[in-house]
C-alpha cells in the first residue's frame, strides 16, 4: 500500500508504505500518476518515501518501481529516502550513485529534515 503524505511543501512529492506488501495497482494509481505530473511541470521530481516497515513487494510492483526510474530518468532531483530499516539505508547507500539527482536516507525521528532537505534547490 502506498499513502500520500499530506500538507507537503509545493513542487514536492511524499509517500509513505505499508501496511502490507506493495503490489502494481499501487505503482499504477497512486504512485506513477504524481511522478508524471511532476515530471510534466519541468521541475525536477522532488521525492520523500517513508517506509517504516516493508512487507514485501509483488513481481509486477517491481516491474512497475524498475520502470518508474528508467522513465522518468532526467527528471529526478532529489530523494529522501525515511527509514529505520538497516539493509534499505545501507543498499541506498551502497547503490544512491545508480540514481540521478541526489539521494539521502534519513531516520524516521528525522522526516521533517528529510522533507526540508527534498524540498530545498
Amino acid at each position: 500500500m502506498i499513502n500520500v503524505l499530506p500538507d507537503l511543501p509545493s513542487g514536492l512529492l511524499g509517500f509513505e508504505l505499508g501496511p502490507g506488501p506493495l503490489h502494481a495497482e499501487d505503482y499504477r494509481d497512486v504512485l506513477l500518476p504524481a511522478l508524471e505530473r511532476a515530471a510534466g511541470e519541468g521541475d525536477g521530481i522532488r521525492l520523500v518515501l517513508v517506509v517504516p516497515e516493508f512487507d514485501g513487494m509483488s513481481g509486477g510492483a517491481l516491474w512497475q518501481d524498475l520502470k518508474l526510474g528508467v522513465e522518468h530518468l532526467r527528471a529526478w532531483k532529489r530523494l529522501a529516502l525515511v527509514t529505520d530499516i538497516g539493509w534499505m539505508s545501507h543498499l541506498t547507500g551502497m547503490f544512491g550513485w545508480m540514481v540521478p539527482g541526489e539521494t539521502r536516507v534519513f531516520p524516521l525521528a528525522e522526516r521533517a529534515a528529510a522533507v526540508g532537505w527534498a524540498a530545498a534547490s
